[in-house]
């Protein structure tokens, strides 16, 4: 097979990089990434040779390049034959949970921006964040409950659809609390994930700050 190069952004900020990486991390296809620094001079200058969007990710496999995070997670599930349910419903849930994700959750975004290397923020809760927090807490634990029985995640064995929610647990560390237990369970075995836990160091190491994403004071651990 042809070399595979993902282009990415900063991994502590870029939460469509982290989907698609974390999804061909999982099914163990080998890749080269791409990093480029998002606001850089280096992004402006390169981006538009690298993705006709503009934007990160792209992933490059030869002459062809697929330039959306869902996009990207689709093909990588065809080059591997793996990486979603092979019932046809839990199929079609987990498609559609994906797409929910990929298209949905404007406050979240907006209102708790992915910040990897962050935890404890607190910030002000709208009633619409709360809303879409409520969602993906329904959402998680619908999946776990239906099609979760062979294995910890969403559908038993990890897939697009982990990949796809991948940035929502490291929003959900850094701003979130009082969570159900079924989200926390969810959250703990993601963030147990030695790929995820790769890609949290990676982000720590990186020098880089976009103050726009940097969002809450850090609340104090109290002792004991």
């Amino acid at each position: 097979m042809q070399p595979l190069v993902l282009v990415i952004g900063n991994q502590n900020y870029s939460s469509w990089s982290l989907r698609p990486w974390m999804l061909l991390r999982h099914l163990g296809l080998e890749f080269e990434e791409h990093t480029l620094t998002l606001d850089s001079p280096e992004f402006r200058r390169d981006i538009a040779n690298l993705s006709p969007t503009l934007k990160v990710p792209a992933l490059h496999h030869g002459a062809t390049v697929i330039w959306d995070s869902l996009a990207i997670c689709e093909y990588v599930c065809e080059l591997a034959g793996r990486g979603l349910p092979r019932d046809t419903a839990a199929r079609a849930v987990a498609r559609a949970v994906a797409a929910e994700m990929h298209a949905g959750f404007s406050a979240l975004r907006d209102q708790w921006p992915m910040n990897a290397r962050a935890e404890r923020r607190r910030v002000a809760t709208t009633p619409e964040l709360s809303r879409d927090v409520a969602r993906i807490e329904s959402i998680w634990q619908d999946c776990r409950q239906r099609f979760g029985a062979g294995g910890p995640w969403l559908f038993g064995d990890y897939s697009l659809a982990d990949a796809m929610y991948a940035p929502v647990i490291l929003r959900f560390r850094t701003y979130g609390d009082g969570f159900a237990p079924a989200t926390r369970d969810y959250m703990a075995t993601a963030l147990a994930d030695p790929h995820l836990q790769a890609w949290i160091k990676a982000a720590r190491a990186e020098p880089w700050i976009i103050a726009a994403a940097e969002l809450g004071a850090a609340q104090a651990t109290l002792p004991g």
